[in-house]
């Protein structure tokens, strides 16, 4: 017998108050009482959000012969969970939300009179018991001429044979095949601008909402070349049979978000490129790099996933200790996908990478957290920093990236350039990807191994569950690639500053350094040293002045205190690395980063 959709309606009720209203229509609701549900969190970003505090209202009522017969009360279990009562037999259950959107983000909702945007776990309440339902959503245009040029951009499919079916971009009924799939497909409203390419047979769309200035021709070109490089890197066809990226543009922002046959992105416009660009500036580079790691989370975490994923629990933290590989061996490929791809060169390669080097090396808490204690803890640490983050955390992200690559070297080095990482990333995905089989905390080792031949269990262990720096400079070494440790010559405070106003405000004071020792905390204000006013402008030049070994007199306001600090100055760090590729490529660099 066929199951009967779960029906939504979406639209925009008040432009002006933000506020959407949403329908879901349950037609066979659960004899006790149907509950739903808003999901506490959205996948992809680790951090308990509670998105049930945007409904401003919600009512139930019940519908027979396709009408409403008589409103139904509903009760509040939690805090995003509510209860009907029994219904009659024959009657269906719709239940209406009225929700605020004001978030200007990848991961919630936000509309005003220029756009619409909305994540599904903001929106669309989840029928508990009938989540493999599918789902038929009708997306409506906001009420009056002025929102006439709206249209949608979004990866959901248009529900053909439905009635009120929608056209490609157009408003009407679009269907999924359950809850999950309706949750994974975000929505963009409004008069965006509509670029399209085609990658490796795929079809491709960029949405780009916001006043902006983009070459839109010159990022398809680019963007054509990331997506066949990766689609070709974990084999065709590409698991998607359309692609969308939604790009809000702004002042100034930056995040991404990744889906299973989209991604929302958020930039600044002055990150896309503009008609008569020249070169590859800094800005386009990092969103380039944005887009490249989204669009990998299409293979590596949107369908090879973590077994503590598979399902999602929608409602609580999903613990994994394997972000490091879901997120950090993502941000490994993010760039080196730009570099395969020939839209950026060796020299832009090796520079990012080296950055990320120094970014790991500068912070304590790699001391201090393995990248197993960092996944596990994201949904209390990573997404919750504090000033003393830098001491207690390491990131999955970067350190992540590194192990990627530190892996890749040892695969290639250990065989000659028979077996890499890109093996294991396709053993992967035909293993796990292709069969929605979770990856356990030991899948990529035993499968590195039985590629390789390699005895990696100790590789693992220092890598994942250890503490120790990475051995990077010997491991790159057999490619021909140099890593060079400088630092900018002034004596260090063991200090990261803010800004504030002209104001130096200390927002972290790092284990074990002079500032910590002298009993400077984060949040103090500096305000002299040695009797000289300190601004952003004259730190750098007044320490430049000193030596190592120097004992300074620091004045700082901690609240309102005026406070006196001796503090005896530390060698200068030698936290900035340079990565330098020798002129002509061995066999192992050219296998792995070509020519």
């Amino acid at each position: 017998m066929k199951t009967p959709p779960i029906r939504y309606a979406l639209r925009p009720l008040d432009p002006a108050a933000h506020r959407f209203e949403v329908t879901c229509t349950v037609p066979a609701p659960a004899p006790d009482g149907q509950r739903l549900a808003l999901p506490a969190w959205i996948p992809g970003s680790y951090l308990i959000r509670d998105f049930a505090r945007h409904i401003v209202a919600i009512r139930a009522c019940a519908v027979a012969a396709g009408r409403p017969s008589r409103p139904l009360d509903l009760v509040k279990l939690d805090k995003h969970t509510w209860q009907a009562p029994p219904l009659r037999t024959g009657e269906a259950l719709t239940v209406t939300c009225e929700i605020y959107a004001w978030d200007l983000s990848v991961r919630g909702a936000h509309l005003d009179d220029t756009h619409a945007f909305f994540n599904g776990t903001s929106v669309f309440l989840r029928a508990l018991g009938h989540e493999a339902a599918p789902c038929l959503v009708d997306l409506q245009p906001p009420a009056g001429a002025r929102y006439a040029g709206w249209r949608v951009a979004t990866a959901l499919e248009p529900a053909r044979g439905e009635p009120g079916a929608a056209r490609l971009h157009g408003f009407g009924c679009y269907r999924a095949a359950d809850y999950d799939e309706l949750i994974d497909h975000p929505v963009e409203m409004g008069e965006f601008t509509l670029a399209r390419f085609s990658a490796c047979g795929v079809p491709h769309e960029i949405a780009i909402t916001g006043v902006h200035d983009c070459d839109t021709a010159r990022l398809c070109a680019d963007l054509r070349r990331v997506c066949e490089w990766q689609i070709r890197l974990f084999g065709e066809p590409a698991p998607m049979r359309r692609y969308v990226f939604l790009v809000t543009a702004v002042g100034e922002g930056y995040g991404g978000l990744e889906h299973r046959a989209s991604t929302a992105l958020l930039c600044a416009r002055d990150d896309l490129p503009h008609s008569g660009m020249r070169g590859l500036p800094e800005r386009y580079r990092t969103f380039l790099g944005l887009c490249s790691h989204e669009y990998f989370h299409t293979w590596h975490v949107k369908r090879i996933k973590p077994a503590a994923f598979i399902p999602y629990d929608l409602d609580a933290e999903n613990h994994t200790e394997l972000l490091w590989l879901f997120e950090g061996f993502t941000s490994y490929y993010d760039d080196l996908a730009l570099l395969r791809s020939g839209v950026i060169g060796l020299a832009d390669w090796l520079a990012l990478t080296a950055k990320t080097i120094a970014n790991v090396q500068r912070g304590p808490g790699r001391l201090r957290q393995t990248l197993a204690e960092s996944s596990f803890d994201a949904w209390s640490k990573y997404y919750r920093p504090d000033e003393n983050t830098p001491n207690a955390v390491v990131s999955y992200y970067a350190k992540g990236a590194l192990v990627a690559l530190a892996l890749d070297l040892t695969l290639r080095a250990g065989t000659r350039g028979r077996v890499s990482l890109d093996d294991a990333m396709r053993a992967l995905w035909e293993g796990h990807g292709k069969t929605g089989r979770g990856v356990g905390d030991d899948t990529l080792r035993t499968l590195a191994e039985a590629l390789s031949g390699l005895p990696l269990r100790r590789f693992f262990q220092d890598a994942v569950h250890g503490t120790r720096d990475l051995p990077l400079a010997r491991l790159l070494r057999p490619f021909g690639i140099r890593l060079h440790w400088t630092g900018s010559g002034s004596p260090d405070l063991g200090v990261k500053t803010a800004s504030e106003h002209g104001e130096i405000r200390l927002a972290t004071v790092y284990d074990g350094g002079p500032a910590q020792a002298a009993g400077l905390s984060a949040g103090d204000r500096l305000v002299a040293l040695d009797g000289l006013r300190v601004t952003a402008a004259s730190l750098d030049s007044l320490l430049a002045r000193r030596r190592p070994g120097q004992t300074v007199r620091l004045h700082a306001f901690r609240r309102d205190e005026l406070r006196e600090f001796s503090v005896t100055l530390a060698p200068p760090l030698r936290d900035t690395v340079r990565l330098e590729a020798a002129a002509r490529a061995n066999a192992l660099r050219r296998h792995w980063l070509g020519g």
